[in-house]
């Protein structure tokens, strides 16, 4: 049966889709062993685009798409005040603090472990929540103060002109065009900015600066969905107009990576479409499922993980790296246990596979707890 209203505040399918982005993560960032998994769950090795690339442009995507409802009250005779900025900032400021701390963390358990003094020169400044945090603060201003043609353009022009930038801006010693770790422009300019502070003070950051601009585009997509959304029927027409879509951008995407080559550590123009269209696919399943059919009950256990995704996020890092730190024997913990409980009965891929997924349901086990008390952690 249909329902024809329209959302107002708040879309269950999304969470549910957080949900499914977050367990993903915890899966393909938690192998028993990083020399057995099966290629759909790593990342690809430059260019191209697995399932596992699609992870972190979801969680981006659904930040945009999350804005017109939580900035609906927000209208040209109704401006956001100063406190609204200020939120908005301290939310940016707070996520980019706790992927700061995730780092300082591991520098801090080789000390009390090892006994080797912390050394800031190279601390990674850059990451995942710190690329989320900036994407959301210049997307969410954006979203404020521009309305919807001009925000249009304004992707536009971030896409475009990456690309050309990318294409034609030569980088010292590599000329232009370059589009290797080490000769893009790139990772010229966050050496230049950041100095040693990038990934394993090497080259080329896969979260840097410059390749956040067209993250923010990942964001605008996002938020042009929401903003559609809230405007539309709950009805299946909707789902259909967003498969529509998703197949759109995903053959825009295609064609555009033979001149830019879809790529996730550049976040190139195309990986930008090519991921949107996934997304806006794995949205409209969601959203047909649950708000159009109202089958909700397959949907419970991811929404009880992107309820608190963030919390999940820092928990599971922090946890990983204690793992991975401390030692049982001449092991790391976190290999002892994928050697001795695992991979015997397992085998060497499956065994690395089972152990990834017994992560997601150890960390389920933990937010349903949390889902019942109503434990939700924002920022």
């Amino acid at each position: 049966m249909e329902n024809s209203s329209t959302p107002s505040t708040r879309l269950a399918s999304l969470d549910v889709f957080r949900g499914m982005a977050i367990a993903s993560m915890i899966l393909v960032n938690n192998p028993g062993s990083w020399d057995y998994v099966y290629p759909p769950l790593d990342h690809a090795e430059w260019h191209g685009c697995t399932p596992t690339d699609l992870v972190f442009p979801f969680f981006l995507f659904i930040v945009g798409v999350a804005m017109p409802f939580s900035f609906a009250k927000y209208t040209p005779e109704n401006r956001p005040t100063a406190t609204v900025y200020q939120r908005i900032l301290r939310r940016g400021l707070i996520l980019f603090a706790l992927g700061l701390f995730l780092a300082l963390f591991s520098l801090t358990l080789d000390w009390l472990i090892k006994g080797i003094p912390p050394n800031f020169s190279t601390l990674r400044i850059m990451g995942v929540l710190q690329r989320i945090s900036l994407a959301y603060v210049f997307a969410a201003i954006a979203v404020l103060n521009l309305s919807r043609r001009w925000l249009w353009i304004l992707a536009a022009v971030v896409l475009i002109g990456y690309w050309l930038a990318m294409q034609f801006i030569p980088v010292p010693g590599f000329g232009a065009g370059n589009l290797t770790p080490e000769g893009n422009l790139g990772g010229y300019i966050d050496r230049i900015i950041l100095g040693k502070h990038i990934y394993r003070s090497g080259s080329f950051d896969p979260e840097g600066l410059f390749s956040t601009l067209p993250a923010v585009v990942t964001v605008f997509l996002g938020y042009f969905t929401g903003d559609w959304l809230r405007t539309q029927p709950i009805k299946s027409c909707t789902s259909i107009n967003l498969v529509i879509f998703g197949l759109i951008a995903l053959v825009i995407g295609l064609l555009w990576g033979f001149l830019f080559p879809i790529n996730k550590q550049l976040w190139t123009s195309s990986y930008v479409l090519f991921t949107a269209g996934w997304a806006l696919l794995t949205l409209a399943l969601c959203y047909e499922l649950i708000e159009v059919r109202h089958f909700r009950r397959w949907g419970l256990p991811l929404e009880v993980m992107g309820l608190n995704a963030i919390f999940l996020f820092v928990a599971s890092g922090i946890f990983t790296r204690i793992l991975l730190k401390t030692k049982i024997g001449s092991s790391t913990t976190y290999t002892w246990i994928y050697e001795h409980l695992f991979r015997p009965w397992a085998g060497a891929f499956n065994g690395s596979l089972i152990f990834a997924i017994v992560m997601v349901l150890f960390w389920w086990t933990i937010l349903y707890g949390m889902y019942r008390r109503h434990w939700f952690f924002k920022i």
